[in-house]
């Protein structure tokens, strides 16, 4: 039973990260963010585990309201989509562009304006 059940998840795993069926693991775009991007930002503080002093820059802190609202809505997609060398921020920031479809970004945005409580422009 339990070889069985370990072998559907391995098909489930299959069929998902390389067929392409959906491209990600969270249902959410909370999910998502904790998935993705805790890790570096955190709960949006930028003080997220991987978030280390030796590191060139600091992750952005998506609850800065006053820093989030200069950016647009194109910018917050781009950056999310094509990682931060492709926008001209830190090549530390990853593309997640071929992981997240462009409905979770849309989302993920949604989600940032509240971790800011601000609307972007």
């Amino acid at each position: 039973m339990l070889k069985r059940i370990a072998y559907t998840v391995l098909a489930i795993l299959f069929v998902t990260v390389f067929l392409g069926i959906d491209k990600s693991f969270a249902v959410s775009a909370e999910e998502n963010y904790k998935w993705y991007c805790s890790q570096c930002h955190g709960k949006g503080d930028g003080k997220g585990i991987n978030a280390t002093p030796d590191q060139p820059v600091n992750p952005k802190n998506h609850t800065d309201t006053a820093e989030m609202a200069k950016l647009s809505v194109s910018d917050v997609e781009n950056v999310i989509r094509d990682g931060g060398a492709a926008t001209s921020k830190s090549s530390m920031m990853p593309p997640f562009g071929k992981v997240l479809s462009d409905a979770e970004i849309k989302d993920l945005v949604t989600h940032l304006k509240k971790l800011c409580k601000c609307s972007f422009k």
